[in-house]
């Protein structure tokens, strides 16, 4: 095995840096996971995850962890409903949508983000994960990595992974190809309690997700554990948006100003997601990368999920693509197959460029439909059984 004898470190531990070092580990490799989060019981932001068929379930599968995943989705969490802006229902899954099926290529369960973190962690060997570790910089030595962490600490690898998501402090030490600007920015937003701070959506979502399209904009819905839900506005804006609006994030009623205004047509149920004073928001411009981005493999260092293959969330890939990642990156570096490391590397970044390249071609597609004028109508005919 290539990488026996060798240290390895995951910069980032989200889904697919933290199911590398599963896999990894598994294979009796030396892996450390750096996490910039203070400890694992920091609160995670962010929608309820689907994992597909054969990507996301797959990883789990290889790793050993379907039976802890089993125990930890959450049933019925993926049936949607399609609204418009006035919340008129035009598509209930609550009504159609069979039971879990798992193995259906179709089925796509859900899981909340600190769960499946839990279920990765449990899986690793105790101190694998180092925390309050943000990246700062690298040098390399004779093929050898030191890092440089912001509280002074520093490592030395001689192979790094970067798994540290969007804004990959890891991917400029292998190419500085930039992400292009999508045209599409969200704002984030997190209710707990949401069966009293937000009833009426809270009645609508049941325990699922909700799709809401209209005037060319987008409001998705997700239910979460503890009866709480998170929830997405999606709408065109130039890049410089969040700073040229002079909106404070922080500061709700100018979120619920901006709300009313910016969908003004749509009904004041919608309002409920705003009006909760304790509502925390982010705001999110979408970036994704080029579809024809290349680079020249190296021997030491690598990118898996977002610091890879950036692009918006529109088609629930992102966890999926970086949890396949860490799967065919670790048979890469595992198997015997290749004669060096840098040939296992080149290997495995050729193959997942151009499957990020076809999901993010899928993605951007997906995105410009769902912010167009005819937005119902063509996630309608997705669902439809008579053909487009």
């Amino acid at each position: 095995m290539m990488i026996q004898n060798k240290t390895i470190a995951i910069i980032g531990g989200g889904p697919g840096g933290l199911s590398l070092a599963r896999l990894l580990q598994m294979a009796g490799a030396e892996v450390t996971v750096y996490e910039r989060d203070q400890n694992s019981d920091v609160r995670i932001q962010g929608a309820t995850l689907d994992l597909h068929e054969d990507s996301g379930l797959k990883t789990i599968r290889k790793a050993g962890l379907m039976e802890a995943f089993l125990a930890h989705f959450r049933p019925g969490a993926d049936k949607m409903r399609v609204v418009d802006r006035a919340a008129h229902i035009h598509f209930d899954d609550h009504r159609t949508k069979p039971a879990e099926d798992f193995g259906d290529a179709d089925f796509r369960p859900e899981i909340d983000r600190g769960p499946l973190r839990k279920i990765l962690l449990a899986a690793l060997q105790p101190g694998t994960v180092v925390w309050d570790r943000q990246f700062i910089s690298m040098t390399q030595t004779d093929q050898v990595w030191t890092i440089q962490f912001q509280n002074g600490e520093t490592a030395t690898a001689d192979l790094v992974i970067g798994a540290d998501g969007a804004r990959s402090r890891i991917r400029p030490y292998l190419t500085d190809i930039k992400p292009f600007y999508s045209g599409i920015t969200m704002v984030e937003g997190t209710i707990y309690d949401a069966a009293i701070n937000s009833p009426r959506i809270y009645e609508l979502l049941k325990g699922g997700k909700i799709f809401a399209l209209g005037d060319s904009k987008t409001l998705i819905v997700s239910s979460k554990e503890a009866g709480a839900m998170s929830f997405y506005t999606g709408c065109k804006t130039a890049e410089s948006w969040v700073v040229d609006s002079g909106i404070d994030f922080k500061d709700n009623t100018q979120l619920l100003h901006w709300f009313q205004q910016e969908f003004s047509g749509w009904d004041p149920i919608w309002q409920e997601l705003f009006a909760h004073e304790k509502t925390s928001f982010i705001p999110r411009p979408q970036y994704c990368m080029p579809l024809t981005q290349t680079w020249t493999a190296q021997a030491n260092l690598s990118l898996i999920g977002d610091a890879a293959h950036l692009m918006p969330p529109f088609a629930g890939e992102g966890v999926n693509m970086a949890m396949l990642d860490a799967l065919e990156l670790s048979e890469c570096l595992r198997g015997n197959q290749f004669s060096d490391l840098q040939s296992a590397i080149a290997h495995y970044e050729l193959k997942m460029r151009e499957r990020a390249a076809a999901t993010a071609k899928m993605t951007l597609e997906q995105t410009e439909s769902l912010h167009s004028e005819k937005a119902l109508d063509n996630m309608l005919r997705m669902f439809s059984e008579e053909p487009s």
